[in-house]
Parts: structure tokens; sequence; C-alpha cells
């Protein structure tokens, strides 16, 4: 090898680590950056005008990837985030039962009136007794009535989020078209896209947050996605997802379908239906959860008015002053449900005497017999509709205890979901950094070692250098 070539051969070595250098510090320098996968010098040999080697370059810039782990991190994130979000809603809709020690749930304040009863029909005559049960029967009414606020609340809530959701979504996606075009423009002019690639892949992680997705790959590293269930979101370009928020929810009111490219694909009538993401969660609770938790608080009310009919007009509670007792479930009728306006600090004796049928016409002031009536249709089977998710046969007293037992039940199975989704997407997580992620102390080492090649390299050139010196002295 002439002097010429291996003055060139180290002058390459010398520049390639240099680059090397140059990436290893990117490396460190954002280490903690969310999404930044490690880099690496991909290094190729430069031939010599006789075929003989003629140094190193560096030919691009590795980006550390496992596509599978990658896939996997998606689809927990998905899982994870649809779980959180369920959990979350059945977490506020529990604010209605509280723990057992407040006594604030629909079952508990049923069991005060009861007791209220039991003590008046003992004593008929005490008025303070009469008292007790008028404030507990509009403890019950507001209990009911407060409850179906909180799940209309927490529907509308869900609606919001949904909105939110597909706010972030549509702004997710565009931002993905701006960079997935730079990437494959560079990828078709051999520039360095590890950075952009980044970008995007976190820009779709954050989207699999939102709802379920896939990926593909292709030619130039462009990117296609479409949802879980096969509706393309991207393809060059982004589609839209649409969606109409309801600003005010009652509990007759249906939410609406969140559509991509028109296609609906979460709430009502969704013909390809996404499983995962925040916006399925978000979608179970309005549409599914709180309405089934709405029909028990419908049909506890439903049975009050029945328990406490006269004569098969309402008694003591009614459906907003309504006479007629409802044969069957009345969306709603928890929030309507009301203390018959008759009953009041003036007329207590009405609960011992009937309101609209007189079961005392002697006006004994012991009377209990329609007390006693009522304690006992407390305590008979009743049926109740079907779509309220507990048993459908039995006492109100035990409907009411089921409801409770129904919510904490889902809200502890959501809690024990989402705790091992989030192990699971830890997991995932830790494994696809360990695979990609920078180690500083790997980099470190590695810096090391390039710079001791440095110093050999410039200690060889140094010496070449002499070489030519001494042979331009020699030829002088």
């Amino acid at each position: 090898m002439s002097l010429s070539v291996a003055l060139q051969v180290a002058q390459s070595a010398l520049s390639t680590r240099q680059k090397e250098t140059a990436i290893l510090s990117r490396n460190i320098t954002n280490a903690s950056q969310a999404g930044y996968t490690r880099k690496t010098a991909l290094v190729s040999t430069l031939s010599a005008s006789d075929g003989s080697g003629g140094g190193i370059y560096v030919n691009s810039i590795g980006r550390a990837t496992d596509q599978a782990l990658y896939k996997s991190l998606l689809n927990a994130t998905s899982i994870g985030e649809k779980s959180e979000a369920y959990l979350d809603g059945l977490t506020n809709l529990s604010e209605t039962i509280g723990d057992t020690k407040q006594n604030i749930s629909p079952a508990a304040v049923l069991g005060e009136l009861e007791t209220a009863l039991q003590a008046y029909g003992a004593m008929p005559s005490d008025s303070v007794l009469a008292s007790q049960v008028l404030s507990a029967a509009q403890s019950m009414v507001s209990t009911l009535n407060g409850a179906t606020a909180t799940v209309q609340a927490e529907r509308e809530s869900a609606d919001t989020q949904i909105a939110q959701s597909v706010e972030t979504i549509n702004s997710l996606l565009s931002h993905i078209e701006t960079l997935n075009k730079e990437i494959v423009r560079g990828s078709e002019l051999g520039s360095d896209t590890s950075d952009l690639m980044d970008s995007r892949d976190q820009a779709v992680l954050e989207l699999s947050a939102e709802m379920g997705i896939k990926t593909q790959t292709r030619e130039n590293n462009d990117l296609v996605i479409t949802t879980e269930s096969g509706v393309m979101l991207f393809e060059t370009t982004a589609r839209s997802v649409t969606f109409e928020q309801t600003n005010t929810f009652s509990a007759s009111t249906q939410g609406n379908a969140v559509y991509v490219d028109g296609v609906a694909v979460a709430g009502p009538n969704a013909r390809m239906e996404i499983s995962t993401g925040r916006i399925a969660g978000l979608v179970a609770i309005r549409d599914e959860a709180a309405v089934t938790y709405q029909t028990q608080l419908d049909e506890m009310a439903r049975g009050l008015i029945s328990v406490f009919q006269e004569s098969g007009t309402a008694g003591l509670f009614t459906n907003g002053g309504s006479s007629a007792v409802p044969g069957g479930l009345v969306t709603g009728l928890a929030g309507t449900i009301s203390v018959n306006s008759a009953v009041d600090t003036d007329h207590l004796d009405l609960i011992r005497d009937g309101i609209t049928t007189d079961y005392n016409p002697s006006d004994h002031a012991s009377y209990g017999d329609r007390i006693q009536e009522l304690l006992g249709n407390l305590g008979n089977s009743m049926v109740f509709d079907g779509s309220t998710g507990v048993d459908t046969t039995g006492t109100l007293t035990d409907f009411a205890a089921s409801s409770v037992s129904w919510l904490e039940a889902a809200r502890q199975s959501a809690d024990t979901v989402a705790d091992n989704h989030s192990i699971t997407l830890n997991r995932v997580s830790e494994s696809l950094s360990n695979k990609t992620g920078v180690n500083i102390d790997e980099e470190m080492q590695s810096m090391l070692e390039i710079e001791r090649s440095y110093t050999a390299t410039a200690k060889l050139i140094s010496t070449i250098d002499e070489m030519l010196d001494q042979l331009l002295k020699i030829a002088g």
C-alpha cells in the first residue's frame, strides 16, 4: 500500500470516528426523550482506484427497532387506556353509593325508610315518628334524584371526553401525515430520517391510546394505519374522524356514534366497532354501564310507587305528581319521583290513614293496619325489568341491595383488569426500551472505544506525515 493510500484510509477513518462520536453524543443527549431510539453509524468500505481497500465511511444511520414489541406496545396501550377510562367512569358512578360507613346508597336509605315505618307502626299516634317517615321518604326521593343526576352527568362527561379524544385523533393524524411525507421523501433521497421516524412512532403510540389501531409499513417507510376493525385511518393522507357532541344528557338521551371516513366505529349502530382505546372505554360507560345503572334506579323508583300505592293510584310516592302507577320500566323515573305533595308536616296522619283512599274512616289515632300493610308490601316479591343486569325477582330491598353489589362488583372487576393491563403495559414498554432505548453506560463505553480508535488513527496520520516529510527531504 502506498503512503498516499494509507493516508486516505487514515483520513477516512478519522472522519468516520468523528461522525460516530456525533451520533453517540446525539444518543446521550436524547436518552431521556420519550420515543427516542438508539442510533448507530452503519459503516461501509471505500475502494481505492486499484481496487484495494480505500478506507471507510458512514453509509447511513441505523435506528434500533423491534416491530413485534412496538406493535405489542400499541395494543397494550389501547387496552390499558380503555380499562382506565372504564374504571374512572365506574368510580364516578360509585359516588352514589359511597362506602359502607356513609349509608348514602339507595339501599341504605331504603333501609332507613323501612326502619322509620316499623317504629311508626309500633306507635301510630306518635306524630314525631310520622315525621321521621316523611323525612326518610324525602331522603329516598332525594337519593334517587341525585343518583340520576350523577349518572347523567357522568354520561355527559364521557361524551365530552369522546369529543376531546376525536379532536386529539384528528390532530395526531395530521401530524403523522406531515411526518410521513418527509420520511418517504427522505427515504427516496437516502437522507437520515431516523429522528422523523421516532417522532412518527411516538405520534402513532399516542394515537393508539385513543383507539385500537393496526399499522403497516410499505416501501420507503411509507406508513398505513387502520382501526383494529379494519377501517382506514391513514394512507398517504389522513381520513376524517367525526363526532357530534351532545351537550345535555337525560335518561332517555342516546349519545352519537364516532365515525371514521363515514363509517361508525363506536357508539350506536357501529358497523365496524373498535374494542380498545380510550374512546371504547368512554362509550362503554356512556352507553352501557351508566344506562344499566340508571335502569336499576328507575326500577327502584317504580318499586317504591308500587309498594306505597293506594287502590291502584300513587300514594306516598308519585311520578312527578302523577296519580298513575307505572306497570313497567319508565326511563328516567328515578329523576322524577317525588313525595306526594298532599303529605306535609301538617298532614302527617295521611301516611297512616291513606292519601287517596281512606283506610281509617273512624280516625283512630292508634290505627296501624295501613302501616303494617306497607311493611308487608316491602317484604313482598316483585318482578323487575330484565335489562337491569341483576336478579329480576325479589323484594324491593333485595333489588336495591343487588344494585349496590352490581356496581361495586363492576368497579372492583374493572380495577383488577386495569391493574393487570397496567402491569402488562409496563413490561412491554420496558422490554421495548431495553431493545431500542439508549443505555448511557453502553454509550459511554462505545465513546471510549471510539476515542482510542481516534487517537490511534491520529497517530497513524502523524506517522505518515513524518514519513512523507522524510521522503521529500531525501528527494530534495
